[in-house]
């Protein structure tokens, strides 16, 4: 459905190019929730405006179905970009338009006959669950309406591909879950190609299908949810990882703790006895400080805070830690 070949973009500053997106090569399916994660600055937003031409590239190329974008102007450029809706961070509703012309007025942009106006921005406001608000205006809304009311908008001529750029940074983590099950419900009723950048690991757990992880403009990863989560491989999806699967220990517990490893276990051994086994194994006793399972792509992936005793021999340690990494991915427990 969407691919970037080598796109780079580049701003002039007072004494050197800047690159915001440094040659990017992406493929993403037809129908696929895609994630781009990665810190401020990373590249993600300047990237994901490529694929309307918000932003054009520098150089490289932009194919959509197999059709090169990069150079389209005019009408071309028009209709193409009414296949591809749009939300933001800050919602970039009309604040003196009503929830239903809010919606409306994307419709009536590609002359949508008024009979079938109307049927329309109703269905829309139904789906995200705001068919009593539509005579409600902006300033009325709780931030996760507002944004339910701009993901209604982005629909509303049925395009086949739907950006959000930090679609959830401006809520908070309620009004996060509304506008992630708002997703889930439409993803599931239409064949919309997600492509959705954010710095926020928790949404990336919850939707997507396939992570690509940015950095200083790069792409430097790019696998499914669970693999990124499960057994990430750059420098950069490891630190995001371990802080989004940290336990908040506290600092007696920190103190008392020994030697404090953070374990995760991916499907194929979340539920082992994998402790008890090493304690046969190894007569070593590991106390867990704390553990969960979490669910990502509907597969359960195991997290773990054990303790090594300090005073246990290197070669023993060693032994413990090398029989650990077989079944999971292990590294010294931090509080970021």
């Amino acid at each position: 459905m969407i691919r970037l070949e080598n796109v780079s973009v580049a701003f002039a500053q007072p004494h050197a190019l800047f690159k915001a997106v440094d040659q990017v090569s992406l493929e993403i399916e037809e129908g696929e929730f895609f994630g781009i994660v990665g810190p401020s600055g990373a590249g993600k937003s300047t990237l994901v405006r490529t694929i309307n031409l918000l932003q054009r590239p520098t150089s490289g190329k932009i194919y959509l179905a197999g059709r090169e974008i990069t150079n389209l102007q005019g009408r071309e450029l028009s209709l193409l970009r009414q296949n591809i809706g749009m939300i933001f961070q800050h919602f970039n509703l009309i604040k003196n338009a009503s929830v239903f012309d809010n919606v409306a007025l994307a419709l009536k942009a590609s002359s949508t006959p008024q009979a079938m106006l109307d049927s329309r921005v109703h269905e829309l406001l139904e789906l995200v669950g705001l068919s009593k608000q539509l005579k409600q205006y902006p300033q009325e809304l709780s931030g996760g309406q507002k944004q339910r009311v701009a993901i209604a908008r982005a629909l509303a001529n049925r395009p086949k591909i739907l950006l959000c750029d930090e679609a959830t940074s401006a809520l908070d983590p309620e009004h996060t879950q509304e506008v992630i099950q708002s997703l889930r419900d439409i993803k599931a009723l239409y064949p919309l190609t997600v492509v959705f950048i954010t710095h926020q690991m928790e949404v990336a757990k919850s939707l997507f299908d396939r992570i690509a992880i940015m950095a200083s403009g790069r792409v430097v990863e790019v696998d499914s949810a669970y693999q990124i989560f499960s057994r990430p491989k750059s420098a950069e999806a490891c630190s995001l990882v371990k802080r989004s699967l940290n336990f908040g220990l506290s600092e007696e517990v920190r103190a008392k703790g020994g030697e404090l490893y953070k374990i995760i276990f991916k499907a194929e051994h979340a539920y082992a006895p994998t402790i008890a086994e090493i304690s046969a194994k190894f007569q070593v006793d590991l106390s867990i400080m704390a553990g969960r399972i979490e669910y990502i792509q509907n597969q359960p992936l195991g997290c773990l805070v054990v303790s090594l005793d300090p005073k246990l021999e290197a070669e023993k340690r060693s032994k413990v830690l090398d029989f650990l990494q077989t079944r999971a991915w292990v590294s010294p427990y931090q509080e970021d």
